[in-house]
């Protein structure tokens, strides 16, 4: 079998020349349509961790982030209130929430589009890491199923295999992903001129101007123009976006309306 041989060879080869290398990428409406920590909500709810009111409030921040993008007043305020109904939860019911989460809401939700581009940077033998506020057991639940190298998230602090409700550091969003992708280029020895970050918002330019291959996906409006300014590669895997009508556009507005209010509504019938 000289032909399966070779093959190997040039596999290994390729590996070797992209040694140093990495991808990362961000979660929420760069890999996944949404913001995950909505979906993690909207399980907790599932399982009466809070209230119908409470669960609507996050349903309206995620209106808002999949319309508009993120805005860091509610990145702040659902964290908030997750550290709050995450108190006395232990880990191993935050983790088999984890795998429901993305069985039931996220993987259908993940853009193809982002996830071939993981793919292609796995296949020529690069790492792929994923950065996001998402609470690092979620993240890394996305990141296994997804055979990605690993995830980096917001990590909960833990005291007798449960949560505190405290965080141990910040959230992991904006400035703090780069200084955590710093520490993993240090560890792993990549060179980040020769890495790859993929992101949906302005608040990640830090992380984006740190590699040498800069990448835009679905961006908002700020990101954009940035992208334009800096000749960045732009993909936009949402259909009928921007350039859509008025009227195709309040349609959707509504649609998005009627949909939360058939999710929601349904958790207000009995069981």
């Amino acid at each position: 079998m000289p032909e399966e041989k070779n093959a190997a060879v040039l596999a290994d080869a390729k590996a070797l020349q992209h040694t140093g290398e990495a991808a990362f990428f961000d979660v929420d409406n760069t890999l996944m349509k949404g913001a995950s920590l909505f979906h993690v909500a909207r399980k907790m709810y599932e399982r009466k961790a809070f209230t119908l009111s409470q669960a609507a409030g996050f349903a309206w921040k995620q209106f808002k982030f999949v319309l508009r993008g993120e805005n860091m007043d509610d990145v702040h305020a659902v964290r908030d209130s997750a550290l709050t109904l995450a108190a006395g939860i232990s880990v191993d019911d935050i983790k088999a929430l984890g795998e429901e989460v993305y069985d039931e809401m996220i993987e259908s939700r993940i853009w193809p589009g982002t996830k071939a581009l993981a793919e292609q940077h796995l296949r020529v033998g690069r790492k792929v890491w994923l950065v996001t506020a998402t609470p690092i057991e979620v993240a890394t639940v996305i990141s296994s199923r997804l055979g990605l190298t690993g995830a980096l998230g917001t990590v909960g602090e833990i005291e007798n295999g449960m949560y505190t409700g405290r965080l141990v550091g910040d959230i992991l969003h904006g400035p703090a992903k780069a200084v955590a992708v710093q520490l993993v280029a240090e560890r792993e020895g990549l060179d980040l001129d020769h890495c790859w970050a993929y992101s949906d918002s302005a608040n990640d330019i830090p992380l984006l101007t740190m590699v040498g291959h800069p990448v835009v996906i679905n961006p908002d409006s700020r990101l954009r123009k940035h992208a334009r300014d800096n000749n960045w590669p732009v993909y936009d895997f949402r259909a009928g976006r921007r350039a859509a009508t008025l009227g195709l556009k309040a349609a959707t507005v509504g649609g998005a309306i009627y949909g939360l209010w058939r999710g929601f509504s349904r958790f207000r019938s009995p069981r």
